[in-house]
């Protein structure tokens, strides 16, 4: 006899969790299917440890200049042995609490590798060898995704993904990162500020492809003061190990000639693939594209009756938000509470690296081309007063609204910050994007000060044409 159950979800990463949470607090009878730890990529090999690194590379580079907050020190030392057991250490707590918060909530924790057969049938197969069999009146698929590779490159010695470099236990001296995308530069930044010698390569004419111009200049600007070298318009073809457990990558620049790069370290981050592989599927409805997504329409239903997919599975943004977001969807719709589907386009984007960067809706050119006619304002933080009070000058914010009938800022339609701490600071434009609220609207809005979030009230206020300080 199958166990049967309101939902079964086959993935225990933040779009499964979130919605086994989420749909038990709604009074369904949920089970959660993982054959890993519970929280996925995100918290065991994603976001959380890869955050946690970054916060060892803020603490050094404070450390670094404390003479200049009247604070006499040594030259700080990386012991990067510590700085891996305390992010082990936050991992683990998280796992434990998170499980233990599951199993209190009443949710069926079953470990194995599931997968989808007919009438909604999940097939649990466990480390042991044995299977279980369970039945849903709904299923949902949220399998997640895993680093994608490069040929040659297959993670192995000094060739890493984003799995195995958050395994290290020191920091190597001379780091390669494949790709400048969102993940490569969080890499970048991070060993960087711990004092390696960092190369990023990437395939595009720029790093961080898809960000507004201005806000992905100002990285560049403060990548190059950490001397990091960013190589884009290449094309990486291979590499040779050396007998000191290190390699030199062959790739070609901008000229076509190959060129060779000495490196203690290889990170590859090129993106993530759906991990569709293991979810059988056989005899369902369900299908997989090309590019290997499970197809769903604008509710996350898949072609079989009952059956969901959410998160890195599907083809939308591979945020862990936006897999709250599709599991809280995926629920109200069970309920048959006719939810609004995600605005994709509308969703806040958050990247760690230093100078750390933020952003809602689309960039000045993207706005443009979708043949929107613009007003744009933008100020730097080095005349915010609590910018320089924290000693961190570098970056901007900038809004992109639509031009009223006569001329005057209307809608607001993007909010694009880079600089301290705005990704705690992103809420207000996010509000303000999808609330579809205009310029004076969020102008009238007290900024506390001295704050960081006072650059997005001034940045605000002065496209209505008047301003305090710009």
């Amino acid at each position: 006899m199958s166990a049967q159950f309101d939902l079964v979800v086959i993935g225990g990463g933040p779009g499964g969790y979130g919605a086994a949470l989420y749909a038990t607090s709604a009074g369904l009878n949920v089970a959660v299917v993982e054959k890993g730890s519970m929280g996925g990529t995100c918290l065991n090999r994603g976001c959380i440890p890869a955050k946690a690194f970054l916060e060892t590379a803020a603490v050094q580079r404070h450390v670094a200049h404390a003479a200049e907050f009247g604070i006499e020190s040594s030259a700080p030392v990386v012991n990067f042995a510590v700085a891996q057991a305390r992010k082990q250490k936050i991992v683990d707590g998280i796992v434990k609490s998170l499980s233990g918060f599951m199993k209190s909530k009443k949710i069926t924790i079953i470990e194995g590798t599931g997968s989808l057969g007919p009438d909604r049938t999940v097939t649990v197969q466990k480390a042991d060898g044995s299977t279980e069999v369970l039945a849903g009146t709904n299923v949902l698929l949220a399998a997640g995704s895993v680093p994608r590779t490069i040929p040659g490159f297959e993670p192995s010695g000094p060739v890493m993904t984003s799995d195995e470099v958050l395994m290290l236990d020191h920091v190597p001296a001379r780091v390669a990162v494949i790709g400048g995308g969102a993940i490569g530069c969080e890499f970048a930044s991070t060993f960087a500020d711990l004092g390696a010698k960092v190369t990023i390569l990437e395939g595009l004419p720029k790093i961080l492809p898809g960000l507004d111009a201005d806000v992905a200049n100002v990285v560049v600007r403060s990548f190059k003061k950490k001397q990091i070298d960013i190589r884009t318009g290449v094309k990486v073809m291979g590499h040779t190990l050396n007998g000191s457990g290190g390699t030199t990558i062959h790739f070609s620049g901008g000229e076509g000639d190959v060129e060779n790069l000495e490196v203690d370290a290889v990170v590859v981050s090129i993106g993530r693939r759906p991990y569709a592989d293991q979810l059988g599927l056989g005899g369902t409805g369900v299908r997989v594209s090309d590019r290997g997504f499970v197809e769903v329409d604008e509710y996350c239903r898949t072609g079989e009756p009952g059956v969901y997919a959410i998160g890195d599975l599907i083809n939308t943004p591979a945020l862990a938000h936006v897999g709250y977001a599709e599991a809280i969807l995926v629920t109200k719709h069970i309920l048959g509470e006719s939810p609004v589907p995600v605005a994709y386009d509308r969703v806040p984007w958050a990247i760690y690296c230093h100078p750390e960067v933020a952003f809602v809706g689309p960039s000045e050119e993207a706005a443009r081309e979708a043949g929107h006619d613009v007003v744009v304002a933008k100020h730097q933080f080095r005349a915010n007063s609590r910018a320089q009070i924290l000693g961190e000058l570098d970056g901007l914010v900038k809004i992109i609204a639509k031009r009223a009938a006569d001329g005057s800022a209307g809608q607001v339609l993007g909010v694009h910050m880079v600089g301290p701490w705005v990704t705690e600071q992103l809420s207000g434009g996010y509000l303000a994007v999808n609330w579809e609220a205009t310029v004076p609207e969020v102008a009238e809005f007290i900024q506390p000060h001295p704050s960081l979030t006072e650059l997005f009230g001034e940045t605000m206020l002065s496209l209505t044409g008047r301003s305090l300080n710009a």
